[in-house]
């Protein structure tokens, strides 16, 4: 009987360590749950809003946040800057042509209270909204205003929408056309005025080429004239200078040649005389010289001859000359 007893509490003791097992696992399963249900992680980027029986109780920053469990549920919100391109989609200019448009709209969430409670899905409101705000703007515009002012259509778009993300806790940063098609026969027309503007473009750059060449050239003749002017008129002045120093210098010959003439008449005459006055002249003497020079008078080239009123005077010591050496001859003979 002993024997049989001691089993028997042994078996026990035994089943009861194994209920305590288990009832501990148990415990440190239950401990487990809690914990990771009562214990977030919030990443960098994202902040999470903590809802409590179903109603808004907090938001909670980046780190770890305790809930309690079962009555706390948190959803992260991103609220980093994310862009969304959306599809192409047609739109109606002003001038009613059709073409394709698609943006991409940069957006963050700022009140992550706001983004989840305020709009059913933000992410969904922010592509309709875009959608619609593309053909309202491209509506009022045509398409040459839509392909050549890209910066006011930003701009007004992101205004159309910010009214509307406000509320909704987000905002619009900024927003850009990525793609602006319009229809081939457009395109073709396009390029058809481009072909044609850079071909008018051409003809004025060439026309104006020709034009600064034609003034080039004027200027060039212009200058060349001025040079030639000026060289004749230097050449004139030299020419007008060296006549007037040839002519002092002709003038001032013929000055020297008359004073060289007049000082050797002076001088011949100046022997006449010495020679004359040695000679004691008789008036027979000068009779002579005086005929000598009515000679030489009378055989000059001149039609008119002028006879001095002395001759007749020179005419009778002549022939009282004759007379004397007729009688010197007869004197001589015998």
């Amino acid at each position: 009987m002993g024997v049989l007893e001691r089993g028997v509490y042994l078996t026990a003791d035994a089943g009861a360590s194994i209920g305590t097992i288990i009832l501990i696992v148990v415990l440190v399963v239950v401990v487990l749950l809690l914990l990771s249900s009562a214990l977030r992680v919030v990443q960098q980027g994202y902040y999470g809003v903590v809802k409590r029986l179903g109603q808004f109780h907090s938001v909670r920053p980046p780190g770890i946040a305790f809930l309690l469990p079962f009555a706390d549920k948190m959803v992260k919100i991103d609220v980093r800057e994310k862009p969304r391109t959306g599809d192409r989609q047609d739109v109606i200019t002003k001038d009613n042509v059709n073409v394709m448009v698609s943006a991409t709209i940069f957006s963050q969430v700022i009140e992550p209270r706001s983004a989840l409670f305020e709009v059913s899905d933000y992410e969904v409101a922010i592509e309709q909204l875009g959608r619609t705000a593309l053909r309202a703007i491209f509506g009022s515009l045509t398409l040459d205003e839509a392909l050549s002012e890209r910066e006011r259509i930003n701009v007004e778009l992101q205004q159309h929408m910010e009214s509307a993300t406000e509320k909704w806790g987000v905002r619009i940063n900024r927003i850009e056309i990525v793609d602006l098609v319009p229809p081939q026969q457009i395109l073709q027309a396009m390029s058809l005025q481009k072909e044609a503007e850079q071909h008018k473009r051409a003809d004025i750059l060439q026309s104006e080429g020709q034009k600064q060449a034609a003034i080039n050239a004027a200027e060039g003749q212009k200058q060349a004239a001025i040079l030639a002017a000026e060289g004749q008129k230097a050449a004139a002045v030299l020419g007008a200078e060296g006549g007037q120093q040839a002519r002092i210098l002709g003038a001032e010959g013929q000055k020297q040649a008359l004073i060289k003439e007049a000082e050797g008449r002076a001088a011949a005459i100046e022997e006449v005389y010495k020679a004359i006055l040695d000679q004691k002249p008789t008036p027979e003497l000068l009779a002579i010289l005086q005929l000598e020079a009515l000679a030489q008078v009378a055989t000059s080239d001149n039609a008119k001859l002028v006879v001095p009123v002395e001759t007749a005077g020179l005419l009778g010591a002549a022939q009282v000359l004759r007379t004397i050496m007729g009688q010197a001859q007869t004197g001589d003979e015998q």
